[in-house]
């Protein structure tokens, strides 16, 4: 079954600093018409940041949108034009004020394709070195250490809610049990 709509009209009705909203007009498979509301976002990036003693480095900060403080890996927008891993890398030395010795490709994720073409990267990061944080003005967050199976767990307890976090924190977790039996093989 083809399931492919077609644009007919676009109409962008704002544009933010971090975001734009459009609604379109789409032609569906059928050839009926259905309005598409669309948030445009340049896309993000998390870093999954495991230290020698297994731990993650997380964030805890503030999040307006639900009011609350939530805890999440290193992450931060892509700037216009910049490559994914080194958004990871700036954004793994400004909220942490770490660098690291090796980058992994964990993929990318979708954190809502109903409405938003957001493509979040995520990586992994290993050989950590500590350095100097370099906040914005407008971030405040604190940086804390979980061991990488109690974050796995704090997932599955539903203590750890943020989406892009639990993708990057249990890809690491399954590359890094594959890995561990293919070395016992």
């Amino acid at each position: 079954m083809n399931t492919k709509e077609e644009t007919v009209f676009r109409n962008t009705i704002y544009k933010g600093k971090i975001l734009n909203l459009r609604v379109d007009i789409a032609e569906l498979p059928n050839g009926k018409e259905a309005v598409r509301e669309v948030v445009e976002h340049s896309g993000g990036v998390t870093v999954a940041a495991l230290t020698d003693e297994m731990e993650l480095i997380f964030v805890r900060q503030f999040r307006y949108p639900y009011m609350e403080e939530v805890l999440e890996l290193p992450a931060g927008k892509l700037e216009k034009g910049e490559k994914p891993l080194e958004a990871g890398k700036r954004e793994l030395q400004e909220e942490a004020g770490v660098t690291a010795e090796q980058f992994i490709n964990l993929g990318r994720f979708y954190p809502t394709p109903g409405y938003t073409n957001e493509v979040i990267y995520l990586y992994g990061a290993i050989g950590l070195k500590s350095g100097k944080q370099d906040l914005d003005d407008d971030e405040f967050l604190n940086v804390e250490t979980i061991p990488l199976n109690k974050a796995v767990e704090m997932i599955l307890n539903n203590e750890i809610v943020d989406g892009k976090t639990q993708a990057a924190v249990l890809k690491l977790a399954a590359l890094l049990e594959k890995k561990a039996a293919e070395y016992q093989e």
